[in-house]
């Protein structure tokens, strides 16, 4: 059996003085890439950074499209253009606090194929992403399918 693990390395420094007043920006590393993250602007972050919230919906977004192009390939589908306009939604009112939906909207641009074939494809794509495999929160595809 195989396993894979996936690391990341995560610094935050400060003083908790109080919740209005602590820095909510810190500094995650994947890899070789770092990036600095902070809470969501409603949660007293700073909104030009990115969030944890806009990260979950990434993932779901980059798998799907990862999932889709491996089998559109396998398929023998030709994909000329992938976009996705993703949106998540955390409704306040849910408690536990959560993700209550993800839409993912992918613009996909194909040649010599037909609509219903990449809506198939898409399909299996979602039933094969790791990413929406592992969370809880129902994932919605909204695709506009172009043949050229």
């Amino acid at each position: 059996m195989t396993s894979h693990e996936y690391t990341t390395d995560l610094t935050w420094t400060g003083r908790t003085t109080g919740y209005d007043s602590y820095d909510r920006r810190h500094d995650v590393s994947i890899g070789s890439t770092n990036l600095t993250l902070s809470a969501d602007a409603a949660f007293r972050g700073d909104s030009s950074l990115p969030n944890p919230e806009q990260l979950v919906v990434a993932a779901a977004s980059s798998c799907q499209m990862l999932s889709f192009l491996a089998v559109a390939a396998l398929g023998g589908v030709e994909v000329r253009e992938y976009r996705d306009e993703a949106v998540g939604v955390m409704d306040d009112t849910v408690r536990p606090m959560r993700l209550t939906s993800i839409s993912l909207r992918p613009r996909i641009v194909v040649a010599a194929s037909t609509p219903d074939r990449v809506d198939r494809l898409l399909a299996k794509a979602h039933e094969q992403c790791y990413i929406a495999n592992s969370l809880t929160t129902p994932i919605t595809l909204e695709p506009v399918i172009e043949v050229v």
